[in-house]
């Protein structure tokens, strides 16, 4: 179990370190939005998940649960709050615009 564990949690560390490259290369704050809120919550699944085979059946592992739920109830609100915030405030304008958000 402590191999399937740390498996997963490699996993989800592979995604949160291609997460950051893709900030540091994406051209403007929508495309960094994008790739980092998918990548951040399958990164964060993974390590998570990871943490709770770890643990096994117990206080911690329900712990870890209810994190898990709120990152995903919690990252796209937040993805979509950055993505809004800057559009509106003219930070960084996309090429082509059809309609206000």
């Amino acid at each position: 179990m402590t191999w399937f564990a740390i498996a997963l949690i490699l996993v989800g560390l592979f995604f949160l370190v291609v997460g950051s490259i893709g900030m540091l290369r994406l051209p403007d704050v929508f495309s960094r939005a994008h790739a980092l809120s998918l990548t951040d919550t399958i990164g964060a699944f993974f390590v998570l998940v990871g943490l709770a085979v770890y643990e096994g059946l117990g206080v911690n592992f329900l712990k870890i649960v209810v994190v898990l739920a709120l990152i995903f109830l919690l990252n796209p609100v937040i993805a979509h709050a950055t993505v809004r915030a800057a559009y509106r405030s003219g930070a960084a304008r996309p090429r082509e615009v059809g309609h206000d958000l």
